[in-house]
Protein backbone atom coordinates (compact mmCIF):
# COMPACT_ATOMS: atom_id res chain seq x y z
CA UNK A 1 0.00 0.00 0.00
CA UNK A 2 1.16 3.32 -0.91
CA UNK A 3 2.38 5.34 1.88
CA UNK A 4 0.14 8.96 2.08
CA UNK A 5 1.89 12.05 1.33
CA UNK A 6 3.90 14.12 3.89
CA UNK A 7 5.23 17.35 4.24
CA UNK A 8 8.59 16.54 4.09
CA UNK A 9 7.73 14.42 0.71
CA UNK A 10 5.80 17.53 -0.98
CA UNK A 11 9.51 19.87 0.42
CA UNK A 12 11.67 17.27 -1.69
CA UNK A 13 9.56 17.24 -4.76
CA UNK A 14 11.89 18.36 -7.50
CA UNK A 15 10.66 20.21 -10.77
CA UNK A 16 11.34 18.41 -14.00
CA UNK A 17 12.62 20.87 -16.40
CA UNK A 18 10.83 19.09 -19.63
CA UNK A 19 7.47 18.59 -18.30
CA UNK A 20 5.02 19.16 -15.11
CA UNK A 21 3.94 16.28 -13.24
CA UNK A 22 1.48 14.65 -10.55
CA UNK A 23 1.64 13.16 -7.45
CA UNK A 24 -1.65 11.41 -5.71
CA UNK A 25 -1.84 11.43 -2.12
CA UNK A 26 -2.62 8.01 -1.42
CA UNK A 27 -4.54 9.22 1.93
CA UNK A 28 -7.32 11.00 -0.15
CA UNK A 29 -8.26 9.67 -3.73
CA UNK A 30 -8.32 12.01 -6.15
CA UNK A 31 -5.67 15.04 -4.14
CA UNK A 32 -2.76 15.60 -6.34
CA UNK A 33 0.53 17.90 -5.82
CA UNK A 34 0.80 18.99 -9.30
CA UNK A 35 4.68 20.05 -9.71
CA UNK A 36 5.08 22.87 -12.72
CA UNK A 37 8.91 22.72 -14.70
CA UNK A 38 9.10 25.83 -13.31
CA UNK A 39 8.72 24.43 -9.69
CA UNK A 40 5.61 25.69 -8.90
CA UNK A 41 3.14 23.39 -6.85
CA UNK A 42 -0.07 23.47 -6.08
CA UNK A 43 -2.96 21.22 -5.04
CA UNK A 44 -5.61 19.80 -7.22
CA UNK A 45 -8.53 18.03 -6.70
CA UNK A 46 -9.59 15.39 -9.82
CA UNK A 47 -13.27 13.44 -9.59
CA UNK A 48 -16.55 12.67 -12.08
CA UNK A 49 -19.39 14.75 -12.39
CA UNK A 50 -22.16 13.93 -14.58
CA UNK A 51 -20.22 10.90 -15.95
CA UNK A 52 -17.51 13.53 -17.19
CA UNK A 53 -13.46 13.71 -15.92
CA UNK A 54 -13.41 16.90 -13.82
CA UNK A 55 -10.89 19.32 -12.08
CA UNK A 56 -10.39 21.87 -9.25
CA UNK A 57 -7.76 24.25 -8.59
CA UNK A 58 -7.46 24.42 -4.51
CA UNK A 59 -3.99 26.36 -3.54
CA UNK A 60 -0.63 26.94 -4.31
CA UNK A 61 2.01 25.49 -1.70
CA UNK A 62 2.84 26.30 0.66
CA UNK A 63 0.33 28.90 1.08
CA UNK A 64 -1.91 25.75 1.01
CA UNK A 65 -0.01 23.14 3.16
CA UNK A 66 -0.95 19.78 3.23
CA UNK A 67 -3.75 19.67 5.66
CA UNK A 68 -5.66 22.29 4.10
CA UNK A 69 -5.33 20.70 0.94
CA UNK A 70 -6.70 17.45 2.59
CA UNK A 71 -9.50 19.90 4.06
CA UNK A 72 -10.33 21.57 0.98
CA UNK A 73 -10.51 18.38 -1.05
CA UNK A 74 -13.11 16.76 1.25
CA UNK A 75 -15.33 19.53 1.53
CA UNK A 76 -15.01 19.63 -2.56
CA UNK A 77 -16.01 15.87 -2.34
CA UNK A 78 -18.89 16.38 -0.22
CA UNK A 79 -20.43 18.86 -2.28
CA UNK A 80 -20.25 16.16 -4.96
CA UNK A 81 -22.09 13.58 -3.31
CA UNK A 82 -24.64 15.91 -2.48
CA UNK A 83 -24.85 16.65 -6.17
CA UNK A 84 -23.09 19.93 -6.56
CA UNK A 85 -20.08 21.16 -8.88
CA UNK A 86 -17.06 23.01 -6.85
CA UNK A 87 -15.42 23.78 -10.45
CA UNK A 88 -18.31 25.17 -11.70
CA UNK A 89 -19.30 27.11 -8.36
CA UNK A 90 -15.24 28.40 -8.12
CA UNK A 91 -16.13 29.62 -11.89
CA UNK A 92 -19.09 30.88 -10.66
CA UNK A 93 -17.99 32.78 -7.74
CA UNK A 94 -14.84 33.83 -9.35
CA UNK A 95 -17.26 35.67 -12.00
CA UNK A 96 -19.53 37.21 -9.69
CA UNK A 97 -16.17 38.44 -7.60
CA UNK A 98 -15.19 40.25 -10.97
CA UNK A 99 -18.75 41.62 -11.38
CA UNK A 100 -18.23 43.14 -8.34
CA UNK A 101 -15.33 44.92 -8.26
CA UNK A 102 -16.39 45.91 -12.10
CA UNK A 103 -19.47 47.71 -10.50
CA UNK A 104 -17.80 49.02 -7.44
CA UNK A 105 -15.28 50.84 -9.88
CA UNK A 106 -17.45 52.39 -11.79
CA UNK A 107 -19.55 53.89 -8.61
CA UNK A 108 -19.41 57.66 -8.05
CA UNK A 109 -17.32 57.67 -4.86
CA UNK A 110 -15.06 55.73 -6.66
CA UNK A 111 -14.42 57.87 -9.40
CA UNK A 112 -14.29 60.86 -6.87
CA UNK A 113 -11.59 58.95 -4.94
CA UNK A 114 -9.31 58.50 -7.60
CA UNK A 115 -10.46 62.09 -8.74
CA UNK A 116 -9.19 63.43 -6.13
CA UNK A 117 -6.06 61.65 -5.86
CA UNK A 118 -5.00 62.26 -9.36
CA UNK A 119 -5.60 65.46 -9.93
CA UNK A 120 -6.87 67.30 -7.26
CA UNK A 121 -4.13 66.36 -4.50
CA UNK A 122 -2.01 68.68 -6.71
CA UNK A 123 -4.63 71.66 -6.66
CA UNK A 124 -4.15 74.77 -4.17
CA UNK A 125 -8.09 74.40 -4.10
CA UNK A 126 -7.91 70.79 -4.38
CA UNK A 127 -9.49 70.03 -0.77
CA UNK A 128 -12.33 72.56 -1.11
CA UNK A 129 -13.80 70.58 -4.27
CA UNK A 130 -13.07 67.46 -2.91
CA UNK A 131 -15.36 68.31 0.41
CA UNK A 132 -17.73 70.25 -1.80
CA UNK A 133 -17.97 67.03 -3.86
CA UNK A 134 -18.73 64.54 -1.17
CA UNK A 135 -20.81 67.26 0.02
CA UNK A 136 -23.22 67.21 -2.45
CA UNK A 137 -22.35 64.74 -5.46
CA UNK A 138 -21.40 61.83 -3.14
CA UNK A 139 -24.22 62.43 -0.97
CA UNK A 140 -26.73 62.37 -3.63
CA UNK A 141 -25.07 59.50 -5.95
CA UNK A 142 -21.80 57.64 -4.08
CA UNK A 143 -23.40 54.48 -4.86
CA UNK A 144 -24.82 55.15 -8.04
CA UNK A 145 -23.04 53.76 -11.42
CA UNK A 146 -21.52 56.81 -13.66
CA UNK A 147 -22.76 55.58 -16.39
CA UNK A 148 -26.58 56.09 -15.00
CA UNK A 149 -25.71 59.38 -14.51
CA UNK A 150 -27.95 61.59 -17.17
CA UNK A 151 -28.48 65.36 -17.45
CA UNK A 152 -31.99 65.17 -15.66
CA UNK A 153 -29.83 64.24 -12.98
CA UNK A 154 -27.28 66.57 -13.12
CA UNK A 155 -29.93 69.48 -13.33
CA UNK A 156 -32.37 67.71 -10.38
CA UNK A 157 -29.33 68.15 -8.16
CA UNK A 158 -28.44 71.51 -9.19
CA UNK A 159 -31.81 72.81 -8.35
CA UNK A 160 -32.14 70.96 -5.54
CA UNK A 161 -29.22 72.88 -3.74
CA UNK A 162 -30.00 76.21 -5.22
CA UNK A 163 -34.12 75.45 -3.81
CA UNK A 164 -32.45 75.13 -0.33
CA UNK A 165 -31.36 79.12 -0.85
CA UNK A 166 -27.74 78.21 -1.86
CA UNK A 167 -27.49 80.31 -5.80
CA UNK A 168 -23.92 80.43 -5.30
CA UNK A 169 -23.09 76.86 -3.96
CA UNK A 170 -25.33 75.38 -6.88
CA UNK A 171 -23.03 77.28 -9.63
CA UNK A 172 -20.18 76.29 -7.86
CA UNK A 173 -20.69 72.59 -7.79
CA UNK A 174 -22.18 72.76 -11.22
CA UNK A 175 -18.35 73.94 -11.70
CA UNK A 176 -16.99 71.06 -9.86
CA UNK A 177 -19.58 68.88 -11.31
CA UNK A 178 -18.44 69.41 -14.64
CA UNK A 179 -14.98 69.20 -14.65
CA UNK A 180 -14.91 65.74 -12.30
CA UNK A 181 -17.13 64.26 -15.44
CA UNK A 182 -15.06 65.96 -18.54
CA UNK A 183 -12.25 63.77 -16.25
CA UNK A 184 -14.56 60.93 -17.11
CA UNK A 185 -14.72 61.30 -20.34
CA UNK A 186 -10.38 61.93 -21.20
CA UNK A 187 -9.98 58.95 -19.01
CA UNK A 188 -12.34 56.74 -21.28
CA UNK A 189 -14.85 55.85 -18.32
CA UNK A 190 -17.60 58.15 -20.53
CA UNK A 191 -17.80 58.30 -23.98
CA UNK A 192 -19.69 61.91 -23.40
CA UNK A 193 -20.35 63.92 -20.16
CA UNK A 194 -23.98 64.18 -18.77
CA UNK A 195 -23.55 67.65 -17.38
CA UNK A 196 -22.79 68.82 -21.24
CA UNK A 197 -25.09 71.75 -21.82
CA UNK A 198 -26.56 72.36 -18.32
CA UNK A 199 -26.46 75.65 -17.30
CA UNK A 200 -25.92 77.62 -13.75
CA UNK A 201 -28.74 77.04 -11.87
CA UNK A 202 -29.41 81.13 -11.45
CA UNK A 203 -27.78 84.01 -12.36
CA UNK A 204 -25.49 85.25 -9.44
CA UNK A 205 -25.96 88.28 -8.25
CA UNK A 206 -23.17 90.47 -6.13
CA UNK A 207 -23.24 89.76 -2.53
CA UNK A 208 -22.59 92.92 -0.27
CA UNK A 209 -23.84 91.85 2.51
CA UNK A 210 -22.20 93.46 5.61
CA UNK A 211 -23.76 93.05 9.59
CA UNK A 212 -25.14 95.45 11.17
CA UNK A 213 -24.02 96.96 14.92
CA UNK A 214 -26.41 95.11 16.46
CA UNK A 215 -25.80 91.61 14.53
CA UNK A 216 -21.97 92.07 15.07
CA UNK A 217 -22.68 91.70 18.72
CA UNK A 218 -24.83 89.34 18.94
CA UNK A 219 -22.43 87.22 16.46
CA UNK A 220 -19.91 88.09 18.99
CA UNK A 221 -22.24 86.51 22.03
CA UNK A 222 -23.31 83.32 19.94
CA UNK A 223 -19.33 83.47 19.30
CA UNK A 224 -19.09 82.94 23.76
CA UNK A 225 -22.32 80.57 23.63
CA UNK A 226 -20.71 78.37 21.33
CA UNK A 227 -17.28 77.76 22.88
CA UNK A 228 -14.65 76.31 20.78
CA UNK A 229 -13.66 75.84 18.01
CA UNK A 230 -16.67 77.86 16.45
CA UNK A 231 -16.74 80.94 18.70
CA UNK A 232 -13.01 81.43 18.73
CA UNK A 233 -12.36 81.12 15.00
CA UNK A 234 -15.16 83.17 14.32
CA UNK A 235 -13.69 85.95 16.40
CA UNK A 236 -10.66 85.91 14.44
CA UNK A 237 -12.25 86.31 11.62
CA UNK A 238 -14.16 89.15 12.50
CA UNK A 239 -11.53 90.76 13.84
CA UNK A 240 -8.79 90.24 11.18
CA UNK A 241 -11.21 90.18 8.56
CA UNK A 242 -8.77 87.62 6.65
CA UNK A 243 -10.49 84.01 4.37
CA UNK A 244 -11.66 81.14 5.89
CA UNK A 245 -9.68 78.80 4.59
CA UNK A 246 -6.63 80.70 6.11
CA UNK A 247 -8.24 80.97 9.54
CA UNK A 248 -9.16 77.73 10.19
CA UNK A 249 -5.39 76.03 8.96
CA UNK A 250 -3.47 78.68 11.21
CA UNK A 251 -0.90 77.05 12.68
CA UNK A 252 1.70 77.97 15.73
CA UNK A 253 4.48 78.10 13.65
CA UNK A 254 2.88 80.78 11.69
CA UNK A 255 2.29 82.89 14.76
CA UNK A 256 5.78 85.40 15.57
CA UNK A 257 4.96 87.34 18.14
CA UNK A 258 1.84 89.90 17.33
CA UNK A 259 2.04 88.97 14.08
CA UNK A 260 0.84 86.40 11.48
CA UNK A 261 2.72 84.85 8.77
CA UNK A 262 0.90 83.47 6.01
CA UNK A 263 3.20 82.16 3.29
CA UNK A 264 2.27 82.36 -0.08
CA UNK A 265 1.40 78.62 -0.62
CA UNK A 266 -1.54 79.48 1.82
CA UNK A 267 -3.05 82.69 0.40
CA UNK A 268 -5.56 82.83 -2.09
CA UNK A 269 -3.85 85.33 -4.61
CA UNK A 270 -0.18 83.50 -4.09
CA UNK A 271 1.24 86.29 -2.02
CA UNK A 272 2.88 86.02 1.26
CA UNK A 273 1.43 88.09 3.80
CA UNK A 274 1.55 89.58 7.02
CA UNK A 275 -1.42 89.93 9.54
CA UNK A 276 -0.89 92.19 12.30
CA UNK A 277 -2.33 90.42 15.15
CA UNK A 278 -4.20 92.90 17.57
CA UNK A 279 -4.25 92.94 21.36
CA UNK A 280 -7.95 91.56 21.26
CA UNK A 281 -7.13 88.91 18.37
CA UNK A 282 -3.92 87.44 20.63
CA UNK A 283 -6.41 86.96 23.20
CA UNK A 284 -8.59 85.12 21.34
CA UNK A 285 -5.81 82.78 20.39
CA UNK A 286 -4.27 82.31 24.13
CA UNK A 287 -7.62 80.90 24.94
CA UNK A 288 -7.70 78.20 22.59
CA UNK A 289 -6.49 75.27 24.57
CA UNK A 290 -3.65 73.65 21.96
CA UNK A 291 -4.29 70.25 20.86
CA UNK A 292 -0.62 68.43 20.27
CA UNK A 293 -0.45 67.63 16.18
CA UNK A 294 2.91 67.55 14.34
CA UNK A 295 0.69 69.97 12.24
CA UNK A 296 0.50 72.76 14.85
CA UNK A 297 -3.26 73.74 14.26
CA UNK A 298 -4.63 75.91 16.05
CA UNK A 299 -8.11 75.10 14.90
CA UNK A 300 -7.99 71.50 15.33
CA UNK A 301 -10.31 68.85 17.42
CA UNK A 302 -7.69 65.66 16.48
CA UNK A 303 -4.14 67.37 16.03
CA UNK A 304 -3.55 66.14 12.96
CA UNK A 305 -6.13 68.24 10.63
CA UNK A 306 -8.13 72.11 11.05
CA UNK A 307 -11.62 71.60 11.24
CA UNK A 308 -14.46 71.34 8.93
CA UNK A 309 -18.05 71.50 8.88
CA UNK A 310 -18.24 75.21 7.93
CA UNK A 311 -21.56 74.90 6.59
CA UNK A 312 -22.69 73.45 10.01
CA UNK A 313 -20.88 75.75 12.16
CA UNK A 314 -22.09 78.87 10.12
CA UNK A 315 -25.84 77.49 11.24
CA UNK A 316 -25.17 76.80 14.65
CA UNK A 317 -23.23 80.22 15.17
CA UNK A 318 -26.55 81.77 13.36
CA UNK A 319 -29.29 79.90 15.08
CA UNK A 320 -27.33 81.00 18.06
CA UNK A 321 -27.26 84.78 17.49
CA UNK A 322 -31.24 84.87 16.62
CA UNK A 323 -31.80 83.26 20.14
CA UNK A 324 -30.08 86.13 21.91
CA UNK A 325 -31.54 88.70 19.80
CA UNK A 326 -35.06 87.46 20.53
CA UNK A 327 -33.77 87.52 24.16
CA UNK A 328 -32.77 91.31 24.09
CA UNK A 329 -36.15 92.41 22.19
CA UNK A 330 -38.05 89.99 23.94
CA UNK A 331 -39.78 89.17 20.26
CA UNK A 332 -38.55 86.85 17.59
CA UNK A 333 -35.90 88.58 15.59
CA UNK A 334 -35.49 87.42 11.71
CA UNK A 335 -31.62 87.68 10.64
CA UNK A 336 -30.93 88.06 7.51
CA UNK A 337 -29.08 84.86 5.91
CA UNK A 338 -25.03 85.82 6.46
CA UNK A 339 -21.60 83.84 5.18
CA UNK A 340 -18.05 83.64 6.67
CA UNK A 341 -16.47 85.97 3.78
CA UNK A 342 -19.66 88.23 4.71
CA UNK A 343 -17.53 88.99 7.97
CA UNK A 344 -14.47 89.59 6.18
CA UNK A 345 -16.39 92.16 4.31
CA UNK A 346 -17.66 93.76 7.47
CA UNK A 347 -14.20 94.19 8.38
CA UNK A 348 -13.20 95.63 5.20
CA UNK A 349 -16.57 97.96 6.14
CA UNK A 350 -16.03 98.33 9.48
CA UNK A 351 -12.32 99.98 8.53
CA UNK A 352 -14.14 102.48 6.40
CA UNK A 353 -16.39 104.17 8.57
CA UNK A 354 -13.63 104.49 10.54
CA UNK A 355 -11.82 106.61 7.82
CA UNK A 356 -9.14 104.21 7.35
CA UNK A 357 -8.22 104.65 3.10
CA UNK A 358 -9.03 101.60 0.85
CA UNK A 359 -5.76 100.73 -0.06
CA UNK A 360 -4.78 100.00 3.94
CA UNK A 361 -7.87 98.08 4.01
CA UNK A 362 -6.82 96.13 1.02
CA UNK A 363 -3.57 95.14 2.43
CA UNK A 364 -4.71 93.99 5.39
CA UNK A 365 -6.86 92.01 3.27
CA UNK A 366 -4.02 90.91 1.15
CA UNK A 367 -6.79 92.06 -1.84
CA UNK A 368 -5.33 92.89 -4.92
CA UNK A 369 -7.49 95.38 -7.15
CA UNK A 370 -9.06 98.47 -7.49
CA UNK A 371 -6.43 101.00 -5.82
CA UNK A 372 -3.87 97.32 -5.82
CA UNK A 373 -3.57 96.90 -9.04
CA UNK A 374 -2.43 97.82 -12.37
CA UNK A 375 1.12 100.14 -11.95
CA UNK A 376 0.23 100.54 -8.37
CA UNK A 377 0.47 96.86 -7.85
CA UNK A 378 4.07 95.91 -9.62
CA UNK A 379 6.05 99.44 -8.48
CA UNK A 380 4.63 99.76 -5.21
CA UNK A 381 6.34 97.26 -2.82
CA UNK A 382 5.19 99.04 0.73
CA UNK A 383 3.21 96.43 2.41
CA UNK A 384 2.00 98.80 5.08
CA UNK A 385 2.59 97.41 8.11
CA UNK A 386 2.38 100.08 10.31
CA UNK A 387 -0.67 101.30 8.96
CA UNK A 388 -2.03 97.83 8.66
CA UNK A 389 -1.43 97.18 12.73
CA UNK A 390 -3.00 101.05 13.11
CA UNK A 391 -6.03 99.80 11.16
CA UNK A 392 -6.81 96.27 12.61
CA UNK A 393 -6.16 98.04 15.91
CA UNK A 394 -8.96 100.32 15.52
CA UNK A 395 -11.43 97.82 14.17
CA UNK A 396 -10.53 95.67 17.51
CA UNK A 397 -11.51 98.43 19.56
CA UNK A 398 -14.57 99.68 17.50
CA UNK A 399 -15.81 95.95 18.17
CA UNK A 400 -14.74 95.80 21.38
CA UNK A 401 -17.15 99.39 21.93
CA UNK A 402 -19.70 97.80 20.10
CA UNK A 403 -20.17 94.61 22.23
CA UNK A 404 -19.47 96.99 25.36
CA UNK A 405 -22.02 99.43 24.22
CA UNK A 406 -20.11 102.53 23.86
CA UNK A 407 -19.64 102.60 20.11
CA UNK A 408 -21.14 106.09 19.30
CA UNK A 409 -18.70 108.16 17.05
CA UNK A 410 -19.08 107.10 14.29
CA UNK A 411 -22.51 105.93 11.22
CA UNK A 412 -24.03 102.84 12.82
CA UNK A 413 -24.80 100.06 10.17
CA UNK A 414 -28.89 99.35 10.85
CA UNK A 415 -30.88 96.81 9.26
Amino acid sequence: MARALTTKAVEAAKPDPAKRYEIPDPALSGLYLVVQSSGVKSWALRYRFGGKPAKLTLGRWPLMGLAEARAAASGALDRIERGKNPAIEKKATKAAKIEAQLSERDKIKTLIGQYAKRHLASLKSGDVVRRELDRFVVAAWGDRDVHDIQKRDVIDLLDGIADSGRVVTANRVRAYLTKFLNWCVERDILPMSPATGVKPAAKETSRDRVLTDDEIRWFWAACEAEGFPWGPMGKVLLLTGQRLNEVAQITEGEIRGDLWHLSADRTKNGRAHDVPLSEAVREVLASVERIAGRPGFIFTTTGNSPVSGFFKARATLAEAMELIAAKERGEPVEIPRWTFHDLRRTAATGMARLGIPVRITEAVLNHVSGTGGGIVAVYQRHDYADEKRQALDAWARFVAELIEGKAGNVVRLRG
